[in-house]
């Protein structure tokens, strides 16, 4: 009892993930697909181990029972004749018989022995291969599958137990989920063919198609695993896909007499029984009476030979046909020279160059496909026109031929972007087919150039200043490191040196007024540098309490080098600058009136900071090959 509930409580834990997992769509990762099939191997050895070991306890039970229950009573009836005195006659007449049971007693044991070692090496054999096996007077091979169902609200799957006989090729199925006051019972069916299922061309994993001659068309069929429906296919001597395409001859991949055959007799087909159906080639046919029917036409022994008007085509085939013979062409309708400008005429935004780029390149294309081409826009005009019955307008009619007709040489991420333009060219010329195939334009050796750009532009370029270029200023008398640290200075006046105009060596204007005796046009700086040097350390001296070293180093501003001349930035307040009559500023030097005396100014006391004037030595005279210097330097005009 305790291990059938363990059995048992196994076997609905495996089923039903076993259901789980059938259900799966194959169109998930591999990843996924890989952990699922893991685990319900795992459950289903672990099932395979809880049945052996019921299996192989109701065997050792009966065994045992043969023996387990003699042995008592025969110890019993020996103590009955021993221990209660009974007659001779009944004991030696008991005697033979007891001697017979002990002997089959001890051979009933051994028999259990070596039957328990079979049965422990078989079941250790079972749980290493667990395979159907066959078995002499019992069917080829039975098992679950789970069959498809096309009911009028949509499909369903139903578990079926199936028995196989492989001499008579029939078929059992006896349904186990059968519902209440349901009339399906057993069906024997009679095996035709059989065909594993592509992978891609359904959702379910596991899957094959027979063919019966009790049922029309194809049954499809769900296996438990791989393992499971390789078995199955082995014993209905089942084929595998066709995987290449039927139109294998490199001549029949052209545009030949023939691919104009099965195209005409494709679209007279639709056009006499099917351009009124809902979804017409929208709607998908059986991959299996596709190639069928591919094979039938394009058979190097007969071509052509296959009338699509008969009922053996459906609607969905003939259309589904068509579109594979267009997409599996060497080279699309469209070409793939003419591809990327098509493409980009479909990208312009003004209708009438559109419109006119793809009725020039149309034009463009070779003479077969241009006929080819013109033969099924005419097609889809006229199904087009029968949209209310159909719901197919040429925007559907783009989507599904796009891709059919045009189609980039690489797969590129580019080119599947591409693919809604493609569909756009398309639905153009099935709305313009009057007036691109009324005849070719007036000049077909260029595409119309684009108009040029009517809006403004929206974004205008980024631009740091609208100002033109400054000069640095010339800075007569200075060091390279004294010019580099102006570029940060400011002009007395408080602005920048670039945001000024570039300086000029004279600027009359910014003279101060001349004083009396000075000679008219003479700089006021000359003739009086030691009497301007010598007021200005006894000033020092007496005001700031400075040494005259230091106050030695101090700058004269002369008014021709004042406009060139800029002071360092600072954070912070400069000293106190002191005018001519002693007179400190707030730290920021104010502007003089014309008629004031030009002002001297001492650097910061912070040694690491340079002088911002140029420094004036106390005679020049001293110098000669600095005054040479600078004569050479100077512009004429100073």
């Amino acid at each position: 009892q305790e291990r059938k509930k363990k059995f048992e409580k196994d076997g609905e834990k495996f089923y039903s993930m076993l259901d789980r997992h059938l259900h799966l769509s194959s169109k998930k990762k591999e990843s996924q697909l890989q952990e699922a099939d893991l685990q319900v191997d795992k459950e289903r050895h672990n099932f395979f181990e809880s049945s052996l070991e019921y299996v192989y306890q109701i065997q050792e039970v009966q065994e045992s029972k043969k023996f387990s229950i003699v042995e008592p009573v025969l110890a019993f009836l020996h103590s009955l004749f021993t221990y209660n005195n009974l007659t001779v006659e009944l004991t030696q007449d008991f005697l033979p018989y007891k001697q017979q049971l002990q002997l089959s007693l001890q051979n009933t044991r051994n028999h259990f022995s070596s039957t328990r070692e079979e049965l422990e090496d078989l079941k250790k054999r079972m749980k290493e291969a667990p395979l159907t096996c066959k078995l002499p007077g019992q069917p080829t091979i039975e098992g679950y599958l789970y069959t498809q169902e096309k009911w009028a609200l949509g499909i369903s799957w139903v578990k079926y137990y199936c028995q196989y006989e492989k001499e008579a090729k029939t078929l059992r199925m006896t349904p186990i989920d059968q519902k209440p006051g349901a009339k399906q019972g057993t069906l024997d069916l009679t095996l035709k063919s059989c065909v594993r299922r592509k992978t891609d061309s359904i959702d379910k994993r596991f899957c094959f198609d027979i063919e019966t001659n009790e049922r029309s068309g194809t049954i499809t069929l769900q296996a438990l695993s791989e393992a499971n429906r390789r078995l199955w296919m082995e014993a209905m001597d089942g084929k595998e896909p066709i995987y290449h395409s039927p139109i294998t001859k490199q001549e029949e991949m052209e545009l030949n007499e023939v691919g104009f055959k099965f195209v005409r007799k494709c679209i007279n087909a639709v056009e006499t029984k099917g351009i009124t159906t809902e979804g017409v080639y929208r709607t998908v046919g059986s991959n299996i009476q596709v190639q069928k029917l591919l094979n039938a036409f394009f058979d190097p022994k007969c071509p052509g030979d296959v009338d699509l008007q008969s009922g053996d085509w459906d609607i969905k085939t003939i259309t589904s046909s068509l579109k594979f013979y267009l997409r599996n062409l060497s080279e699309p309708v469209m070409t793939y020279k003419l591809h990327k400008e098509l493409v980009l005429a479909a990208k312009s935004e003004n209708l009438d160059y559109r419109l006119g780029a793809i009725h020039a390149l149309v034009y463009k294309l070779p003479d077969k496909n241009r006929e080819m081409l013109e033969l099924l826009i005419q097609h889809l005009v006229n199904v087009c026109e029968h949209s209310r019955e159909n719901l197919m307008s040429p925007s559907n009619m783009g989507v599904i031929f796009g891709p059919t007709l045009m189609r980039a040489q690489e797969d590129t991420v580019a080119a599947m972007m591409n693919i809604k333009f493609q569909n756009i060219v398309v639905e153009i010329l099935i709305e313009h087919f009057g007036k691109i195939y009324s005849g070719p334009p007036e000049d077909t050796s260029a595409p119309p150039v684009p108009p040029p750009r009517v809006a403004a532009r929206r974004h205008k370029p980024i631009t740091i200043s609208k100002r033109p270029l400054r000069e640095r200023p010339v800075f007569f008398g200075a060091s390279v490191e004294e010019s580099r640290a102006d570029q940060h200075g400011q002009t007395p006046n408080g602005s920048g040196s670039f945001g000024m105009e570039v300086p000029k060596p004279l600027q009359r204007s910014r003279l101060p007024a001349p004083r009396p005796g000075d000679e008219p046009g003479r700089p006021h700086a000359e003739g009086r540098p030691e009497a301007e040097l010598g007021r200005l350390v006894a000033r020092l001296q007496d005001g700031v309490g400075k040494s005259v070293n230091k106050a030695a180093n101090g700058v004269v501003a002369s008014p021709a080098l004042r406009n060139s001349t800029l002071q360092a930035r600072r954070p912070a307040p400069r000293p106190g600058v002191y005018s001519r009559e002693g007179e400190a500023c707030d730290g920021v030097p104010k502007p003089r009136s014309h008629g004031d005396k030009p002002v001297i100014t001492r650097p910061p006391v912070r040694p690491p900071d340079p002088p911002c004037r140029t420094p004036v030595l106390p005679r020049l005279e001293q110098r000669p090959d600095l005054i040479a210097g600078t004569a050479e330097e100077m512009p004429s005009s100073v």
